[in-house]
């Protein structure tokens, strides 16, 4: 089932005393989360919510059966996800889900392998391919048109046209 599963928020730490959580979470939109029906732990855990409003970076949720703050307490870190047959399909071809970038070779225009996204990541600027290289290295790289020009998930292969040296090995270090 875990191959089924795509993460849609991270449970953060309580909101208040009446077992309200906070919710990261990994949506277009951070209200669709509670769009998508029972959500599931990497547990097997199943998880309704019952109630949910946005808060500055995350969205407050009450969820069924978590009554106290103790319990929402015992939530903190809990990863989210749903049935990727719940998901919508996408509106946009250049729209692609993190779940299916990790694990595609990442290849120069001639197709050498020049790596492996390994995850991608958003500090508040974009997302950033994390590409693991063939000496162990891990680079980081914007997940843009311009670096990743052509994208072939049924192949499992991206495409890119990185920043000058960006995988160059630094001989200074």
């Amino acid at each position: 089932m875990a191959d089924d599963l795509v993460l849609l928020g991270i449970v953060g730490a309580p909101h208040g005393v009446k077992g309200e959580v906070r919710i990261k979470t990994f949506t277009g939109d951070p209200l669709a989360i509670g769009e998508y029906g029972p959500l599931f732990d990497d547990q097997g855990r199943s998880f309704e919510i019952a109630e949910l409003r946005p808060a500055k970076e995350v969205v407050v949720a009450r969820l069924k059966g978590v009554s106290s703050r103790e319990a929402a307490e015992a939530l903190n870190g809990v990863k989210l996800h749903v049935e990727r047959s719940r998901l919508p399909v996408a509106d946009d071809e250049d729209e692609f889900l993190h779940a299916d970038l990790v694990g595609c070779a990442v290849t120069d225009s001639d197709g050498a392998v020049l790596g492996e996204v390994r995850a991608v990541a958003n500090y508040g600027a974009g997302d950033l391919l994390d590409i693991e290289l063939p000496d162990g290295r891990s680079v980081l790289m914007p997940f843009t048109k311009a670096f990743a020009p052509h994208i072939d998930i049924a192949a499992r292969r991206i495409e890119v046209a990185p920043p000058v040296g960006l995988f160059e090995v630094d001989d200074d270090k």
